[in-house]
């Protein structure tokens, strides 16, 4: 977790340890999320064609503004197969 990012900082001050392990899990989410991404040759633009999410929102969510519901990391692992299956699918042209 990056030393300066808001959500470590708020969490710092808060110190609520319920609302700590659901912004870790954003956190962990948004940088497999990433790191994923980068593997494949994929763009934070890629995701949000897939996802018809305007790219600002996919950058919020790398970056650990948002708070992931279950549809939405649901809808992210099914995007990140799509990608991540677009590599391994040979190419016959």
């Amino acid at each position: 977790m990056e030393e300066n990012d808001f959500v470590s900082i708020w969490l710092e001050e808060t110190g609520n340890p319920a609302i700590e392990k659901l912004a870790q899990l954003n956190l962990e989410v948004a940088n497999k999320t990433t790191k994923v991404l980068a593997e494949k040759g994929a763009t934070e633009n890629d995701l949000a064609s897939l996802l018809d999410i305007n790219p600002d929102e996919i950058k919020r969510w790398l970056t650990g503004r948002h708070v992931f519901s279950i549809k939405t990391i649901n809808e992210i692992v099914i995007a990140m197969a799509e990608i991540t299956q677009r590599e391994q699918q040979p190419e016959f042209l």
